[in-house]
């Protein structure tokens, strides 16, 4: 069939469908609460019996509808929230730990996380937007910004700042 499950579909991803089949009540475990996509995602603490629905299927042509979601991340996959990604906070774009050469421990260390791409923009340009979002001087934004890049390439692992300069001279 040209559908089914892809790899973007998460554990707790169900689909509307024209399909049925017809099953004995004694088949059935327990009631369960299927979420809109958006209101899965906000939810704060995910239950056993919580599920979620944001495409319909159609069982005779064994196609998706809506047929195209928005993508994310270097590798252009939808959004799976069994997934953990990292938000830029330059361009706000999503990224996947691994698509990034980073582990998903090292990533939930991290306060703040820049894309390679906003890093590599005009310093002065992520300076005034660090700066601005949130209100620091100069000086700290500076500090902050030098301490944040160090710890990005060095994937998460912080460093002393004799070690800073040790290894970045």
């Amino acid at each position: 069939s040209i559908g089914g499950r892809r790899q973007f579909h998460g554990s707790k991803e169900v689909f509307l469908s024209d399909h049925y089949d017809v099953q004995s009540a004694d088949t059935i475990e327990a009631k369960c609460t299927v979420h809109s996509f958006k209101s899965y995602t906000k939810l704060d603490a995910v239950g056993n019996d919580d599920f979620f629905c944001r495409f319909e299927y159609n069982s005779a042509t064994g196609a998706f509808n809506p047929d195209r979601v928005a993508v994310y991340c270097k590798c252009e996959m939808p959004y799976n929230p069994d997934d953990l990604m990292v938000q830029c906070e330059g361009c706000s774009d999503w990224f996947h730990p691994a698509c990034i050469e980073m582990t998903a421990e090292e990533v939930k260390l991290l306060d703040h996380y820049f894309c390679e791409t906003c890093l590599s923009e005009d310093p002065k340009k992520l300076q005034n937007s660090l700066a601005s979002s949130v209100d620091l001087d100069t000086k700290t934004c500076n500090d902050y910004m030098s301490k944040f890049k160090f710890r990005i390439l060095d994937r998460g692992k912080d460093l002393t700042s004799e070690e800073r300069e040790e290894k970045y001279k």
